[in-house]
């Protein structure tokens, strides 16, 4: 078998905020960052950490249940909400309804074709009402493309639990995440718990922690005070950390030495109600332009030609960014196939890629269907367009879709198959199931953009006879190319329809000379 040529290339522009960020006119999101929260949106602290530090164990205490109720399959993100009758589920792409079994620790998951994107479970328990708790795979395993979820996901959660233990460094991937996350509204909590040799020693003699700056006070008779290890742990911790990232040194340490956690229990929820009530307060319960009738300006001009010239021009500068995006992913694989997880690993690593490009493709895409409207309707209707209009027009334009629809579903998702090809899912269960944490229910015009690799991808590439490298380069290069033809055409279709709806309701509006929805 002949090696594939690698795709070429392609530096993509690093200098926006994030994903949901409104960026300079005509410009689009370039990639996933740490995504500024909704008011809607649910409050939910991230747990972050490498392998070792004992990071479900802190959340079980938090919880006070067994850390064997906090099991995922490895890779799976764990997000644990608050009810009053303990469930658990696991949702997995390919499917449209979750795979429920038993919440207790002794209770066998579902015998599944691939892992889980996430697993909910339900408890009963009052911290829960403060927020939801997500736990997410070790920090080495997450590669870029989880780095970029990972990121999203605090931004919209609120708040990042770092977990660390007494006898481990922050690593360089780890301190890039932080030092993004410092730069927004994210609120940091550490936790530092005991190393496989219990807490860091010190030395006898030992005035001062080195690197922390923090002394031992001399006692009366010269000798110096003793030293908790304990705290000189956490300080030299907090030290290396403020190093690299200043912007880190408001955040809250706390030593898990025994403890159940109480003092971490009552910061969490201390953020939480100042966070809750900063987002309640940050949109009014009436946007301005939400009642009433609009009336159309006296000359509306041309503008369904703009409205269509504008829908394309958007539809292929989407297609052309998403092309590079898979170009650029193409070589993370290759790289890794040959250098790293090698073929086994192979799902796992294209499924989180295809999990980012997922949430960029939507971002990209909400954000243009938005501009759409609010450009359209300003010809219409003038500007400056109230928000509440804008929010008013979204709701015709939804239901306008369903005149348009083509042959497909536009709830549809893509499954990249075991023989390198892409196959249709129909259904909002099949959406849902796609995401590693869900956020608050959308009211965008348009369903989420949805790529998972199906069950047979694993079975294929974790059989011991298929490990040959060239052949899974192969089968990467021929998958990626399919995702890129089936976006593209996804793309365009979506683009088509809510141009054609939006012109609908527009010369509905401009007949009549007013807004009547």
């Amino acid at each position: 078998m002949s090696k594939p040529g690698p795709l070429p290339a392609v530096d993509v522009p690093d200098d926006t905020a994030g994903a949901a960020e409104l960026p300079r006119r005509g410009r689009l999101p370039t990639r996933l960052g740490v995504t500024e929260p909704g008011p809607e949106e649910p409050l939910a602290v991230v747990a972050v950490g490498p392998a070792g530090a004992g990071r479900s164990e802190v959340l079980a205490r938090l919880l006070r249940l067994d850390p064997g109720m906090l099991a995922a399959p490895a890779g799976s993100w764990l997000v644990v909400r608050h009810s009053r009758v303990p469930t658990r589920a696991a949702y997995v792409p390919g499917y449209r309804q979750p795979h429920s079994y038993g919440a207790d620790r002794l209770a066998a998951g579902p015998a599944l074709a691939r892992p889980p994107r996430r697993v909910e479970l339900s408890v009963p328990e009052p911290l829960l009402r403060h927020f939801s708790l997500v736990d997410t795979p070790d920090t080495a395993v997450l590669g870029v493309a989880g780095g970029q979820l990972l990121r999203d996901a605090a931004g919209r959660s609120g708040a990042v639990l770092f977990v660390i233990a007494a006898d481990q460094a922050f690593a360089a991937a780890e301190l890039n995440l932080l030092a993004e996350v410092a730069r927004a509204r994210v609120e940091v909590f550490f936790a530092v718990t005991p190393g496989a040799g219990g807490w860091a020693p010190v030395p006898d003699g030992t005035a001062t922690t080195e690197g922390a700056g923090a002394s031992v006070a001399p006692v009366r008779g010269g000798d110096p005070a003793p030293v908790d290890p304990v705290a000189v742990t956490v300080e030299a911790h907090r030290a290396a950390l403020l190093a690299a990232v200043p912007g880190l040194a408001d955040a809250r340490w706390f030593a898990l030495a025994g403890s159940d956690g109480a003092e971490l229990r009552r910061a969490l929820v201390g953020w939480a109600a100042d966070e809750g009530l900063r987002r309640a307060s940050a949109e009014p319960p009436v946007l301005p332009g939400s009642h009433g009738r609009v009336p159309v300006v006296a000359d509306p001009g041309d503008w369904s030609e703009e409205l269509d010239r504008q829908a394309r021009s958007c539809s292929r500068r989407i297609r052309q960014h998403l092309a590079l995006e898979l170009a650029n992913t193409h070589l993370r694989v290759v790289q890794e196939i040959v250098f790293g997880v090698g073929c086994a690993g192979l799902p796992q690593l294209l499924d989180r890629e295809m999990e980012a490009l997922s949430l960029l493709a939507t971002a990209q895409r909400d954000q243009a269907v938005r501009r759409l409207v609010e450009e359209a309707a300003g010809r219409v209707f003038g500007t400056p367009l109230p928000t509440g209009v804008v929010r008013r027009l979204f709701a015709p334009v939804r239901w306008g879709l369903t005149d348009h629809r083509s042959d497909h579903e536009l709830d549809r998702v893509l499954l990249v198959t075991s023989t390198g090809g892409v196959a249709g899912l129909t259904g909002a269960g099949a959406a849902d199931a796609m995401a590693s944490c869900p956020g608050a229910e959308r009211v965008e015009v348009l369903p989420p953009v949805a790529v998972a690799l199906s069950g047979g991808c694993w079975q294929h590439w974790r059989s011991p006879g298929n490990d040959d490298p060239n052949a899974a380069r192969a089968w990467a290069q021929r998958a990626l190319r399919e995702v890129e033809l089936e976006l593209s055409r996804e793309v365009a279709r979506r683009f088509e329809v809510v141009r054609l709806s939006l012109d609908g309701v527009l010369s509905d509006a401009v007949d009549h000379g007013i807004l009547l929805a």
